[in-house]
């Protein structure tokens, strides 16, 4: 399963599905036991600990302080891990509207944390794009 790499064809071909929780970034140092029934959505060891982003609700149950409330969109396109440009014209669309985002590569799609706030923004201009690459790509 070695996905997409052509770059007309990912963005015309991706479908993003904006997940209903709000998710925060958290942090637990080096050797830090992590609270039971956490269940980070992703995980990512760094010299200063171990980054988990977490459901919002969860954070606060665990009593963990959270930054950057967001909302991950799913790119329904199993996308190459070696394709070029495609997260960088995502983001890019995004960065023309004002949206931050915090992107992940994972094996069969992207996802992007998106500021809690302009998530349905950010969804209907991935929408946008997808349509305007799917007429450029019909045409040829």
């Amino acid at each position: 399963m070695a996905g997409e790499t052509e770059l007309g064809r990912l963005l015309a071909g991706m479908r993003p599905v904006l997940a209903p929780a709000t998710y925060v970034f958290v942090t637990v140092a080096a050797g830090e036991r992590l609270p039971d029934d956490i269940d980070p959505v992703m995980t990512f060891r760094e010299s200063e600990g171990l980054t988990l982003v977490v459901s919002e609700a969860k954070a606060a149950a665990a009593r963990l302080r959270g930054a950057f409330p967001c909302r991950l969109i799913t790119l329904q396109i199993h996308s190459s891990l070696d394709a070029v440009g495609f997260l960088a014209a995502v983001t890019a669309h995004l960065a023309a509207r004002g949206i931050g985002v915090n992107p992940v590569a994972a094996f069969h799609h992207d996802h992007l944390f998106v500021p809690a706030g302009r998530a349905d923004e950010a969804l209907a201009a991935l929408k946008t794009l997808a349509d305007e690459s799917s007429r450029v790509l019909a045409m040829g």
